[in-house]
């Protein structure tokens, strides 16, 4: 959410750069909002204080035995009430107002973000791992011999519909050594804090980070009121909903491995074959918590952390920085971090890294106190995925397999796969 005060002060920047994001113009609007809000407040004290007053002076002509005055200001002092109760309600209205509206409006990106309208201004920042060349035409996951075995998508769309898949057998166990690697790489190399959160969340969460209520649709609700989260973002960052830190706690570090749950309103007919989109699936999910003076230092280290997964894993990859028109709702500057599968051909996005500045930490109202004092501050927060486990499963597929049908896996693997290196045609590791 926006700060107000800095609407008020340069209404056409927050305008500017908005548009930079292909939004409309929308401070006079919030400022009409306000200044209404405001001037209801101002009124409300106003009577407040002519109660006082006509209560005080009521007070004299009792004493004075003055009855006609006693009762003329008793009167006052009961409409002045009245009025200043119908203000309060008036100024609690626009303040409503003014919130839902705020809560519309998208983070303003940093200067440094590339402008654009789409994915086709977006700026490759780096890229590691040349494409393997191939001695014949590789194919997509869902074609691959090894992986046909353990790739069920007809029992779970009996179980559950489109965009499911049931994994099985080797598939299931290497899905699974993919989410334990990430977390302990995570863990014990970057100095991440492992939580074991709730997949289930209040509407304040979703709320603080994003989520609610621009992006209803694209969530889940249970029918007592809870949401399937879409990421452990939102829990992870809401740890810190409401507290104020000291500022010697900062930066805080958080990873966790859940279930994701997303309806993906407005992508049918996109990536409908295999598993890249899916309602249902797992990520291992990388949130920090700094000072602002810490928080762009932090978005490289955290992209470092993601990128590295994928270095120890043996893929190539590309860092993109997103252009204005391509971020997410909350976000300040986003890097994403695309894989390369052979099988389409093309980098596909794996990881987005976000710095959020204070956009996220105004809604859940999460604060440090400067260690030098002085009053406290919000925090900056940022997200990303240290990876998406079931598009990094895509990727060893894709870039391990081989001629006969059968892929070859990541050696950082086989310890956790009891040593195995491969998994054969018929879809057994070996």
């Amino acid at each position: 959410m926006h700060d107000i005060r800095l609407i008020r002060e340069a209404p056409d920047a927050f305008d500017r750069a908005l548009a930079r994001r292909g939004h409309p113009p929308a401070a006079a609007e919030v400022l009409a909002i306000d200044a209404a809000r405001r001037a209801a407040i101002q009124a409300a004290e106003a009577q407040k204080a002519a109660q006082n007053a006509a209560a005080k002076a009521a007070g004299a002509a009792k004493a004075a035995g003055d009855a006609a005055t006693f009762e003329r200001l008793r009167a006052e002092m009961a409409a002045a009430k009245d009025e200043a109760a119908r203000l309060e309600a008036l100024a609690a209205a626009e303040d409503r107002r003014l919130t839902d509206l705020l809560l519309t409006l998208p983070n303003r990106p940093l200067d440094d973000v590339p402008d654009g309208t789409d994915e086709s201004g977006n700026v490759e920042l780096r890229r590691r791992g040349a494409p393997r060349d191939f001695p014949f035409q590789p194919r997509e996951h869902f074609d691959i011999p090894a992986a046909r075995a353990g790739l069920d998508f007809e029992t779970a769309a009996a179980l559950s519909g489109s965009r499911f898949v049931l994994l099985r057998g080797a598939l299931a166990r290497v899905h699974r050594a993919l989410a334990q690697f990430m977390l302990d790489l995570h863990v014990t190399e970057h100095g991440l804090t492992e939580v074991n959160s709730p997949v289930l969340v209040r509407d304040a969460a979703m709320t603080g980070t994003g989520q609610l209520p621009k992006f209803a649709e694209d969530s889940y609700r249970t029918e007592d009121g809870l949401w399937l989260i879409p990421t452990s973002e939102v829990t992870l960052t809401n740890t810190v909903a409401g507290a104020i830190l000291d500022e010697g706690a900062l930066p805080i570090r958080l990873t966790a491995h859940t279930l994701c749950f997303r309806s993906e309103a407005g992508s049918a007919g996109r990536d409908v074959k295999g598993m890249l989109r899916q309602h249902q699936f797992e990520k291992v999910e990388m949130v920090s918590i700094t000072t602002p003076g810490q928080s762009r230092d932090e978005h490289e280290r955290m992209t470092r952390c993601a990128e590295t997964v994928l270095e120890r894993l043996g893929l190539p990859w590309r860092t993109m920085v997103l252009c204005t028109g391509d971020m997410g709702f909350g976000a300040a500057r986003t890097h994403d971090i695309e894989v390369w599968l052979p099988g389409q051909g093309r980098y596909r996005e794996i990881s987005s890294v976000s710095v959020c500045g204070d956009f996220q930490a105004r809604r859940m109202n999460a604060r440090f106190r400067p260690g030098g004092g002085g009053r406290p501050e919000f925090v900056h927060t940022l997200n990303g995925s240290g990876l998406a486990v079931g598009r990094t499963l895509i990727a060893v597929l894709e870039n391990g397999q081989e001629a006969d049908g059968s892929v070859t896996l990541p050696e950082v693997l086989a310890p956790r796969l009891g040593g195995a290196r491969r998994i054969a045609p018929d879809g057994t590791l070996a």
